[in-house]
């Protein structure tokens, strides 16, 4: 099965791979596969008589985690989300009616719809570039090498199991195939002190 991995240590919020996943998909204005938030906050701390900040901020590079139980493919009426032999998450553009079920109960917002079209759409893992022996145009993309994508199992033996980071969703709903290394300061998914910086922009 394939999936992503992310080391937040390494990413810096240019989102090189949301502008190249956008590009190479002709995605319309609106639709974004692959998103990139900024999750901040902090705290003051007393230091004698000094109050002295204590702030961070970190970023998550998300799109579809083409997850082990993928509630998009449960809820389709039409059978339009399916599950290829490699793990990944495909909507089919000849079956699906636009009824964004899958929309509504994915937890990454991963499928989106196209106005253009009437129909959703989502990442599925660049499978024309896999094809060819090449990356994700997300991967390739990446200038600091902080996304990378293989088999999940292979995935996890180098980089750790973690997929609980926020503001990311709890991953026992899902089961995402994602795997991330943690920024110094991430926290724990449904534990966060923080928020989204740029919500209109994921």
């Amino acid at each position: 099965m394939l999936g992503f991995s992310f080391d937040q240590t390494k990413c810096n919020g240019c989102k090189a791979c949301q502008i190249a996943c956008k590009d190479k998909h002709d995605l319309p204005v609106g639709v974004t596969w692959r998103r990139v938030a900024e999750y901040s906050g902090g705290t003051w701390q007393e230091d004698e008589d000094t109050a002295v900040p204590n702030v961070f901020a970190y970023y998550t590079s998300m799109a579809c985690n083409h997850c082990e139980n993928p509630i998009c493919v449960q809820v389709c009426p039409t059978t339009a989300m399916t599950v290829r032999d490699d793990g990944t998450v495909y909507v089919d553009d000849e079956k699906c009616v636009g009824c964004r079920y899958c929309e509504w109960a994915c937890p990454y917002s991963a499928p989106q719809f196209n106005a253009d079209t009437g129909h959703m759409t989502k990442c599925d893992l660049c499978a024309d570039y896999r094809e060819q022996g090449q990356d994700p145009a997300c991967v390739a993309a990446c200038p600091s090498r902080a996304l990378g994508w293989g088999e999940i199992e292979d995935l996890r033996k180098e980089h750790g199991t973690n997929s609980s980071v926020e503001p990311l969703p709890d991953p026992s709903i899902t089961r995402p195939n994602l795997v991330i290394i943690p920024h110094r300061d991430a926290q724990k998914s449904g534990q966060g002190t923080g928020a989204i910086a740029n919500p209109k922009e994921i």
